[in-house]
């Protein structure tokens, strides 16, 4: 398929856990414009029952293809996990990437076969993660352990990243997996690298009492951006970011391409103010590098106020 090469990439996510995609994205693919949908009126989707999550995944879709999007990156495991199907079937000639649960390269990188998975409870029971845990636990013989973070996603919401109460749910969590042994944990959900500073804190706190080999964190966002960008550098006539260097100095009077396309435009179903702190404070985009727009959104369609 061959799409205008000025055309936006949407990205969405229950929240702002997405940004953490967003943010490989940016630096990959500097001349791109982006949209970035955060549901967070209807977060967290790991409580949510499947049809829901497909229900707002698709509704997500909808309304950044009508913005015109040559591309969609599904930055939510547990959208990817729940609702990929549809969007492929729904939208079978678009660029579409999800966010794998990591799996694969925990297996490959871990050295005693233990791999810890922190997710969302909703993705740890679909069947596109079971498939693949079991897939690679035949191949393997890797062992996952697995622990649903209930309550997590809310506070990384709230951009209550070294509260106390963070603090103790990721003790709460990660202790389990650290006394099975894993060596390696796998970031299941989109939002959790926002956490990864704590977690490794957390991580050498547990191994001062109960030395064990070093753990690595696993975080798929840049392999999302990776693939992004060779989809786009095989059906797009042009990847912007591949051509950034070699356009002619624009006009004097004109905005210069980075400009343009660092001009992020976002949108979202919870609070504004929030999620204006969130973009901030973790991505380092100030308010002259983005527009937010609050959605009111129905089950089906969402609408600008």
């Amino acid at each position: 398929m061959t799409v205008k090469i000025d055309a936006a990439i949407g990205v969405f996510d229950s929240g702002i856990g997405g940004l953490s995609v967003l943010q490989h994205i940016r630096k990959d693919l500097p001349n791109e414009h982006l949209i970035y949908f955060a549901d967070s009126g209807f977060a967290p989707y790991g409580d949510k029952p499947e049809s829901l999550i497909v229900e707002r995944s698709l509704a997500a879709a909808q309304f950044l293809t009508e913005q015109g999007c040559k591309a969609l990156v599904v930055a939510c495991n547990t959208a990817t996990a729940a609702a990929i199907k549809a969007l492929r079937h729904t939208y079978p000639d678009l660029i579409l990437v999800g966010v794998e649960p990591g799996l694969k390269p925990a297996a490959q990188q871990s050295q005693n076969g233990i791999v810890g998975v922190l997710a969302t409870q909703a993705t740890l029971q679909s069947e596109k993660f079971i498939a693949l845990r079991d897939q690679l636990t035949a191949e393997t013989g890797t062992r996952f352990f697995s622990q649903a973070c209930v309550g997590l996603v809310n506070q990384i919401e709230k951009a209550e990243l070294y509260s106390a109460e963070t603090v103790r749910l990721l003790h709460q969590y990660l202790t389990p997996l650290l006394q099975q042994g894993a060596d390696t944990i796998v970031l299941g959900c989109t939002h959790y690298p926002f956490v990864a500073e704590l977690i490794l804190k957390i991580i050498a706190e547990f191994n001062t009492s109960y030395p064990q080999t070093s753990v690595k964190l696993i975080d798929t966002g840049k392999a999302v951006s990776k693939q992004l960008t060779r989809l786009l550098a095989s059906n797009v006539e042009h990847a912007t970011g591949a051509i950034s260097d070699s356009k002619a100095a624009p006009d004097s009077n004109s905005h210069s391409i980075i400009d343009t396309a660092n001009k992020l435009i976002v949108y979202t179903t919870g609070s504004s103010t929030t999620l204006a702190y969130a973009l901030d404070r973790l991505l380092h985009i100030k308010e002259k590098d983005r527009e937010i727009m609050h959605l009111s959104v129905s089950s089906k369609i969402a609408k600008v106020n």
